[in-house]
């Protein structure tokens, strides 16, 4: 256990650095895109151009930029305000935008271990049976897929045929249904592959017992694949959302990219990734809880 502990402290003790470097690449590349913040607004006078770039300290060189805006957020927890939303900091939309977004691939990764769990299981018990080639054959079909393909068909058999689920927007569990099926589907086909793999593996091997007393575990693969899908439901939902409407952190995450608002596009970049590498290192700490050998590695 001592080697856990210390293996999971190793784990976490690389989110601070990293995200800090994340932090610095977003504010160089933003600052190297052609364009800024105010260009797609109206014409505006020389003297009201000034006055915003003072507002918004755009007027100063960018190596102060980059401490002023570093300070706040270390200090303070301070993202800054927004160019796009004059009466919002970007705090505010995060705090508004990221529980919806969080809710939304929490259900998905539900769902996508509803399903993949218990089609693994099936598929690895029928090795060789028409059953395993049906269910092998859904779960390549639903990784081929990407979201852009599934989605609009979602929408046509459900929505505009069926008349059975909204198209979009995110009020009530109805107009959850379409999203977090289309956003987790990809990770239910993964999910199921792996557990058919990681069960067929251990069904095959003399003895059973012998092999979970060195610590293996037929669903390992799974939880070491738990993280990187976790993160990728995330990132995925930045479509899903757009597609859907719904009011998460990935609608105002392209609509910023779109307007150059620096602080916001910073923010949902830095959230998304403290998401990722927490989640990918709580998988690790999992997997080295069920096999002790990989803390010691």
């Amino acid at each position: 256990m001592r080697a856990v502990i210390g293996y999971a402290l190793r784990r976490l003790s690389a989110v601070v650095p990293t995200l800090w470097l994340v932090a610095t690449l977003v504010f160089v590349l933003l600052r190297l895109l052609p364009g800024g913040p105010f260009d797609h607004a109206r014409v505006v006078p020389i003297e009201a151009q000034r006055a915003l770039d003072a507002r918004y300290h755009l007027d100063e060189p960018a190596l102060r930029q980059y401490a002023r805006w570093l300070g706040d957020l270390v200090l303070r927890g301070d993202l800054g305000p927004t160019f796009r939303y004059p009466n919002r900091t970007v705090n505010e939309i995060v705090a508004l935008g990221l529980p919806v977004s969080l809710s939304l691939g929490a259900l998905s990764l539900t769902f996508a271990l509803s399903l993949g769990l218990p089609l693994g299981v099936w598929s690895a018990t029928r090795p060789g049976t028409a059953a395993d080639a049906a269910a092998t054959g859904a779960a390549l079909v639903g990784l081929s897929l990407p979201q852009l393909v599934t989605a609009p068909l979602l929408v046509l058999v459900f929505s505009l045929e069926l008349h059975l689920l909204p198209v979009a927007r995110w009020e009530s569990w109805r107009h959850m249904v379409l999203p977090v099926v289309c956003s987790g589907l990809p990770t239910a086909a993964a999910v199921a592959r792996l557990t058919r793999a990681g069960m067929l593996d251990v069904l095959g091997s003399e003895p059973i017992r012998a092999a979970r007393a060195r610590g293996l575990s037929e669903l390992l693969p799974v939880v070491s694949f738990l993280g990187p899908a976790a993160s990728g439901l995330l990132v995925g939902s930045l479509v899903v959302e757009k597609i859907f409407s719904v009011p998460g952190l990935g609608r105002y995450f392209v609509e910023a990219a779109a307007n150059r608002d620096y602080n916001l596009v910073a923010a949902v970049v830095l959230v998304y990734g403290a998401l990722v590498m927490v989640l990918n290192a709580a998988a690790d700490i999992a997997c080295a809880l069920l096999d002790p050998r990989i803390a010691v590695r």
